[in-house]
């Protein structure tokens, strides 16, 4: 994970998921609260159609039950000027006949049911009729659609909601409210619910899509920009974060890597010094014997000769006592196991600046495709893998860019991991080679000639060797190999 966020392409991503996410979710609430409020205005309008054709069975009933006198007005005629949606009011006394031959079937009807009954619909004229039969006095209303809707307090608006709204029966359809243009692709909602009537035995019906132009995009590109503005902090506040690391890292092994150089500068200045302290220790002694046979008189040439041994000796002290001072500790004892793996993408990343300011992209051969775990000091096996990229980097500064190769594999060799890195840099000479990790011997001007010298030092510390080669077709290879923390042969026994 922390790889991947290194990468600015992997923050792309990150800003593509969660922006993704984020409009989703966005884009789901919008939808869903369109959902719910067509639900609700669905159910209002069901409610309220429900309410006025039950009223019409209320009418119905009304003039069943009155008991109009002989030659006495008509007094249902006055009903169309207080219900604006029944345009006409028809009955029929005992013996009589209906002037429409059809409402007879439905009179019938509603007198087996004993209740209203549909006589006729007319959809498309947006008319219906609706007969009780009673005694003495049936009864038909003759009723318009488009009036009986309840429009002062219809939920929506009819010229500009997107509903549509109709009632359907028997495949007839009368359309209440026409809603916005239908869309080919997007969500769709329906509600379809029978009114509250037995004699009108209409569905309700609303229909809406909503399409992809009616999502909030205006909230989702807030969104996107929101998401940037913070991904873009945590990206610069990472990238802080890893630099100074970096940064603390490479001081780090700096310090180590000048400790060692100087402890590997002392031992050699230690043992070229003893050397000649011991001749000048032998030769005062000898002195000294001889100058015991002398005449009596040289005591003070003796009590000289004496003091020059023994500051020799006490010169000989001191040195002993410098190097076992700068002496390293036994790394055998410190080491444990480490990932190879690891230890070289640590590595990478501490060098990536270097890579990229010489414009060199590191190829990775992992032959093992597995962790492979060797014993060794992970400062020791750090700092050698940061020398030998190093050395690869400075050799390629000699190579134009666009002909600069660096490849590292790793692998298993019997019980050792082997860590190999190769450039195809000018190589090293053949008469350089041999002499190639001998202490302050630099085949680079301004050079040490210790930092080979301290890897091959660590790696054999550590039970491990360095060597190195001619690659082909130029170049060099330095190739590592550190014991397993688990040998073959005891994986296979295991």
């Amino acid at each position: 994970m922390r790889q991947w966020l290194r990468t600015q392409g992997g923050w792309w991503l990150a800003w593509l998921l969660v922006t993704g996410a984020g409009a989703a979710w966005i884009a789901r609430a919008e939808i869903q609260q369109l959902h719910d409020d067509f639900e609700v205005n669905g159910r209002i309008a069901h409610r309220l159609m429900s309410q006025q054709v039950v009223q019409y069975d209320a009418v119905l009933a009304t003039l069943a039950l009155l008991e109009p006198m002989p030659g006495a007005n008509q007094p249902e005629r006055r009903l169309p000027s207080v219900y604006p949606s029944i345009l006409d009011v028809q009955r029929r006394e005992a013996g009589a006949d209906w002037p429409d031959p059809l409402l007879a079937p439905a009179e019938s009807r509603s007198r087996e049911l004993r209740r209203p009954e549909l006589a006729t619909s007319d959809f498309a004229s947006g008319r219906y009729r609706l007969v009780i039969g009673s005694v003495p006095t049936s009864y038909a209303l003759d009723i318009d659609l488009a009036t009986a809707v309840p429009w002062r307090d219809w939920p929506m608006d009819p010229k500009t909601s997107p509903v549509r709204v109709t009632l359907e029966r028997a495949g007839q359809s009368f359309v209440v409210q026409p809603g916005g243009p239908s869309a080919r692709n997007g969500w769709r909602f329906d509600f379809r619910k029978a009114l509250a009537s037995e004699s009108q035995s209409f569905d309700l019906v609303a229909e809406r899509v909503v399409s992809w132009r009616e999502l909030p995009w205006g909230l989702m590109a807030a969104w996107a920009v929101a998401a940037g503005v913070v991904l873009t902090g945590a990206y610069t506040l990472l990238r802080q974060r890893i630099a100074r690391r970096r940064a603390e890292e490479l001081l780090r092994l700096g310090q180590v890597a000048r400790l060692n150089a100087l402890g590997e500068l002392a031992a050699g200045m230690a043992h070229e010094l003893n050397q000649p302290l011991t001749a000048v220790l032998a030769n005062t002694q000898a002195a000294q014997r001889l100058l015991n046979e002398e005449p009596p008189e040289l005591a003070t040439a003796r009590t000289a000769m004496r003091q020059a041994a023994e500051q020799a000796r006490r010169a000989a002290d001191v040195i002993g006592r410098l190097r076992r001072v700068i002496a390293r500790p036994d790394r055998q004892a410190e080491t444990r196991p480490v990932v190879l793996q690891e230890a070289l993408r640590g590595a990478l990343h501490l060098l990536a600046p270097e890579f990229e300011r010489r414009a060199v992209s590191p190829a990775f051969d992992d032959a093992a495709h597995a962790p492979i775990t060797v014993r060794a000091d992970p400062v020791a096996l750090e700092q050698i893998v940061h020398n030998l990229l190093m050395n690869a980097l400075q050799a390629l500064e000699e190579v134009p860019a666009d002909e600069r190769g660096l490849r590292i594999s790793t692998g298993r060799e019997g019980d050792h991991g082997v860590l190999a890195v190769t450039d195809n840099g000018r190589g090293i000479a053949p008469e350089a080679l041999p002499r190639i990790f001998e202490p302050f011997f630099s085949t680079r001007e301004g050079g040490l000639g210790l930092g080979l010298s301290l890897c091959e030092t660590l790696a054999v510390g550590m039970g491990g060797s360095l060597a190195a080669e001619h690659a082909s077709p130029r170049g060099a290879r330095f190739t590592l190999r550190l014991p397993l923390a688990i040998s073959a042969s005891s994986e296979r026994h295991a």
